[in-house]
């Protein structure tokens, strides 16, 4: 029987225990809201709005920019374990990123529970060889005029389909304006929560058992080709990395 207190409790419920607001609801830092004239006030208006967990009207789960900001800072820096560090050399900023990476392969592990998941050594791999540790990176696509962003390398089109309600995916979305994807942290999230999809279309396409490597494959568009630079990178750092360098 559900009582008064314990519906309270299924409607305050988290996805995750590092997450700030309940299933259902986005966080929003506090903000300056600009309000246009009105009949009331001809003016307009400035309002200081409070941080807050707003109401997500398709019911699905959302990381907004907002709640990936606060997570990595309450959250990720007590963390330990892969990846390594000291592994890859000629790459200044091979480690800077640690923090950000173990916390979202950590993150995205727990929501999707994989019996073989993706460790934080592969995500590593894939960021050196799509950016080299250059999170400003912000380049054509090549698709129309969308551009591919930061550490991962996300594409508009990618994001597109991260944030979209009503598109392939069937929950847990990340949405903010493309431009935040040079944001180390937001990147990193976006490109972790990619890579599981990428897997889903690597059993699809293969029609069997797939392996995160079959799943980098599809992140890079070289599933079925010749590998190219970027894989060949990425399989040299990624056993780096396993082997310790």
């Amino acid at each position: 029987m559900i009582t008064t207190n314990n519906l309270e409790e299924i409607i305050e419920e988290k996805i995750h225990p590092w997450r700030i607001c309940p299933i259902g609801k986005h966080f929003v830092k506090k903000h300056i809201e600009h309000i246009p004239p009105s009949k009331k006030h001809p003016k307009g208006q400035t309002v200081e709005r409070k941080e807050h967990c707003a109401l997500n009207f398709s019911k699905k789960d959302i990381l907004s920019f907002d709640e990936i900001q606060v997570m990595t800072e309450k959250y990720f820096h007590q963390l330990s374990g892969p990846p390594k560090a000291g592994v890859l050399k000629g790459y200044p900023n091979a480690d800077k990123f640690d923090v950000e990476i173990r916390g979202w392969t950590r993150y995205w592990n727990d929501i999707f529970s994989f019996p073989d998941p993706p460790s934080a050594d592969l995500v590593k791999a894939v960021i050196v060889s799509e950016s080299a540790f250059h999170p400003e990176i912000n380049i054509p696509s090549g698709q129309g005029d969308g551009r591919t962003r930061g550490l991962m390398q996300i594409t508009d089109a990618t994001m597109h389909i991260l944030s979209d309600h009503h598109g392939e995916l069937s929950n847990y979305l990340i949405c903010f304006d493309h431009s935040k994807l040079l944001d180390p942290s937001a990147n990193i999230c976006a490109g972790v929560r990619w890579l599981f999809r990428t897997m889903i279309i690597a059993k699809s396409r293969l029609g069997k058992q797939a392996t995160w490597i079959d799943a980098v494959a599809v992140y890079k568009g070289e599933l079925g080709k010749n590998p190219s630079r970027k894989m060949e990178l990425f399989q040299h750092h990624y056993l780096c990395l396993v082997d310790g360098g």
